[in-house]
């Protein structure tokens, strides 16, 4: 917990919180700020349904807590997730007391499914995903790992990959729904794209702009050879360079300095003076307005082997979309967007480099690129439903 803020609120983690005024509500948990992006619309479709406040939310990230009350405020009540101790979710369940609990994506917590079976309350795995990797580790744990994924109400798979391995590490096979993944349901608020015209008209309309999101350390470093790449064809291309974690932003800023490429802040909140190479986003939250302001973009925690992010974000919005051999908590749906011609798979800097330069040189490419992807997003649609479905039965079976 390197982050200063980590430390904030800590009693939250050990389940000591004043309680919410309604209790007895839905809780969901999404760790940081992918997952709570991923679960957006489910919680905005149980907002319509739930009483005002009942509605718990809970991070483990600063910067995903940071995002939950960027999107929903006062709507629902959010604390930190708590340590995985007998007692600290103990003293979290008492205070929350849900009628129902839903962990997203990959979310496996033995005291607490523990507790929450011993108490009756249903806890459904939503936008499941389980990688070979992580299915392996589990499967080496043997009993334990079973008897713990044993004690999931229902789990909502995001592919068949993804439920087979379920069932290798311990999910009970008739426990298991193949929903696909909510993240294909997000829908683009028109504010996002009034937004983008506002920045892109700030970057410059004429320009070529590409947009590196949610790099990591050490990749940084591989995107700007291929910035540097694209200047030497394209001289007026801007790189739009958003890392993932915001305690990195000013190394980051040290980094492209280094290499005496002119930058401007976000946070200087002015348009960039001509000239300006790379354009750093040090700020939370405005991703998704930067994707729609680019014309391509690329998706980090893939040039190493992190696992990727979200790849569909770009595609919903039609702007063709690059990563790395790294995607493997993005398996599936990186090779849906591969096979319909909507992205690329680079292996390293020159290979990014290359696929901007031929990208942002041609209109018409990036357009077709750009529409396949949307064209997968809107195929794809429907799983939010299912899982809305899971959601009723469960609740319906624990009255």
């Amino acid at each position: 917990m390197k982050a200063p803020a980590y430390r904030a609120r800590w009693a939250e983690r050990f389940g000591r919180f004043a309680p919410p005024t309604r209790t007895g509500g839905i809780w969901i948990h999404a760790v940081s700020v992918g997952e709570a992006q991923a679960v957006q619309p489910l919680i905005r479709r149980l907002l319509q349904r739930e009483p005002s406040g009942s509605l718990v939310v809970t991070t483990t990230t600063p910067t995903g807590s940071a995002r939950v009350r960027e999107l929903f405020g006062e709507q629902v009540f959010h604390v930190y997730f708590p340590f995985d101790l007998p007692w600290a979710v103990r003293g979290f369940l008492d205070r929350v007391q849900p009628s129902l609990a839903v962990l997203v994506e990959t979310e496996v917590w033995p005291n607490l499914l523990s507790e929450c079976n011993r108490r009756g309350v249903p806890v459904l795995l939503a936008n499941g995903r389980l990688s070979e990797r992580s299915a392996r580790g589990y499967r080496r744990l043997g009993s334990l790992s079973r008897e713990t994924f044993a004690r999931f109400s229902a789990v909502a798979a995001q592919s068949d990959a993804d439920a087979q391995r379920f069932v290798s590490v311990g999910v009970p096979p008739e426990r298991l729904t193949v929903t696909g993944s909510i993240k294909f349901d997000q829908s683009i608020r028109g504010s996002v794209k009034e937004q983008a015209e506002v920045v892109r008209r700030e970057w410059g309309v004429d320009r070529s702009v590409w947009v590196a999101a949610s790099t990591h350390e050490g990749e940084e470093e591989g995107v700007l050879d291929a910035h540097e790449q694209v200047l030497r064809v394209l001289p007026d291309a801007l790189l739009v360079l958003v890392p993932r974690h915001p305690e990195r932003f000013d190394r980051v800023a040290q980094l492209v300095q280094r290499r005496r490429l002119r930058m401007w802040r976000r946070t200087q909140r002015t348009p960039p003076p001509s000239g300006t190479a790379v354009f750093l986003g040090d700020t939370m939250g405005e991703l998704p307005v930067f994707l729609a302001a680019a014309d391509a973009a690329f998706v980090g925690g893939s040039l190493l082997p992190v696992g990727g992010h979200n790849v569909l974000e770009p595609a919903a919005l039609g702007v063709p979309v690059a990563f790395g051999p790294h995607m493997f908590n993005f398996a599936q749906i990186s090779q849906m967007l591969l096979d319909a011609g909507a992205a690329e798979r680079v292996d390293g800097a020159a290979a990014l480099g290359e696929t901007m330069q031929r990208w942002l040189g041609n209109a018409s490419l990036r357009a077709r690129v750009g529409e396949n992807g949307r064209r997968v997003v809107e195929a794809n649609r429907g799983a939010l439903e299912r899982v809305l479905r899971l959601v009723d039965d469960l609740l319906e079976e624990a009255r």
